[in-house]
């Protein structure tokens, strides 16, 4: 296994970090579970093959993913790897709350700290709302009292709020969502640069945009299938990631022994600078060839909410062009579905072309949500 450096903070970790998010479930008495069994096997699998960084979280698996971590962590499997788990601070309503959640996460790992410890999924709204409850002055005395080695967050915004976060405490290291796709999304490149150049480590997830990167369309697959070097495409999205030098690790979420096996295969192949100007040609023409297939130029800036009838017209677009660019059809009829079942329906628009005269994409709104619906209904 590549290890890899984590910045400032001298130390290196495994190229391949295991998500455990996305553990195999069963059904017992009528309630999924998570398949503990497997799961232990998956954990150990990697930690045996050289995976040094655990990713779990409070609410993860219906709060139970820390539960079997600190199973799969005993034997001497703890002293083998760090973990990293999160605070969940939407459920925090006071600051006792804080310590309340973090002690629950030490009594389910079966550990008395914690290497990585993430603020989870912080916008700006929500960072706010944590520094209100003084979660700064919480991480700062977990870290003097021994409790945590390291002090993060992970984050889902855009690029303004991802510098703000970065520049109102001494994180020690971010967790981004990034791929070959998301280069202008969310944190994007830039923030990955601007946490690099702090000498911040940045833990990657969603490396295959929630799966979507690993069946390839049609157009994308020919151009793989062209290619003199033959790579299945999550291989080659991990590569793109791991040609990243900012990058610390890569989370992926496994769900079987075989998948773990393969990813092993595939981080131990990877590094800063791995791929050469041919190669990452072919990653911006695979870029371009998902990006032809966008149905509509929506940025979800959401100028046009809220809406006067209700209609969600950036969740619509954006179940649209997800089920065009990834062939993921079934799932946008879900999307779909969802949004009629919560009143925000394309088909309640009444054309009264409020979101029009406010588009700065000067989308034709009106007419576009007929063909959402025409599409996914």
């Amino acid at each position: 296994m590549k290890l890899r450096n984590f910045g400032k903070l001298g130390i290196q970790g495994s190229a391949f970090g295991l998500g455990c998010m996305r553990f195999p479930m069963k059904e017992v008495d009528g309630k999924k579970v998570v398949d503990e069994e497997n799961a232990i096997n998956i954990i150990r699998t990697a930690i045996d093959g050289g995976v040094t960084y655990l990713d779990t979280a409070y609410v993860y698996l219906g709060q139970q993913s820390e539960v079997v971590v600190g199973k799969a962590l005993r034997d001497g499997y703890r002293e083998k790897c760090t973990i990293a788990t999160k605070l969940p601070i939407w459920l925090a309503e006071k600051p006792e709350d804080m310590q309340r959640m973090f002690d629950e996460e030490l009594a389910r790992l079966q550990t008395d700290h914690i290497d990585f410890y993430l603020v989870h999924a912080l916008g700006r709204e929500r960072w706010d709302k944590a520094k209100a409850l003084g979660v700064r002055e919480f991480l700062t005395r977990l870290k003097a009292e021994g409790k945590i080695r390291f002090a993060c967050f992970s984050f889902h915004d855009d690029y303004d709020a991802f510098e703000y976060i970065l520049n109102d405490y001494d994180w020690d290291m971010c967790q981004l969502q990034f791929n070959y796709m998301d280069v202008a999304n969310q944190a994007g490149l830039k923030g990955v640069k601007l946490a690099g150049s702090k000498g911040i480590p940045v833990v990657v997830m969603e490396g295959l945009l929630g799966g979507r990167l690993a069946n390839a369309p049609d157009n994308v697959q020919a151009l793989y299938d062209a290619f003199p070097v033959k790579r299945s495409p999550v291989e080659w999205a991990f590569r793109w990631l791991c040609n990243q030098p900012e990058v610390a690790t890569v989370l992926s979420g496994v769900t079987t022994v075989e998948q773990t096996k393969d990813n092993l295969r595939i981080f131990d192949t990877v590094e800063p600078g791995c791929m050469d100007a041919d190669e990452l040609a072919l990653i911006d023409r695979v870029r371009d060839a998902y990006n032809s297939r966008i149905k509509v130029g929506c940025t979800g800036c959401a100028y046009c909410m809220p809406c006067p009838q209700g209609v969600d017209i950036p969740g619509a677009f954006s179940a649209w062009n997800n089920a065009s660019l990834y062939g993921g059809l079934e799932k946008g009829n879900k999307d779909y579905q969802r949004l009629c079942a919560e009143g925000k329906a394309p088909t309640q628009c009444v054309e009264c072309g409020a979101c029009m005269a406010v588009c700065p994409q000067h989308i034709n709104i009106i007419d576009m949500l007929k063909n959402v619906t025409a599409d996914l209904a």
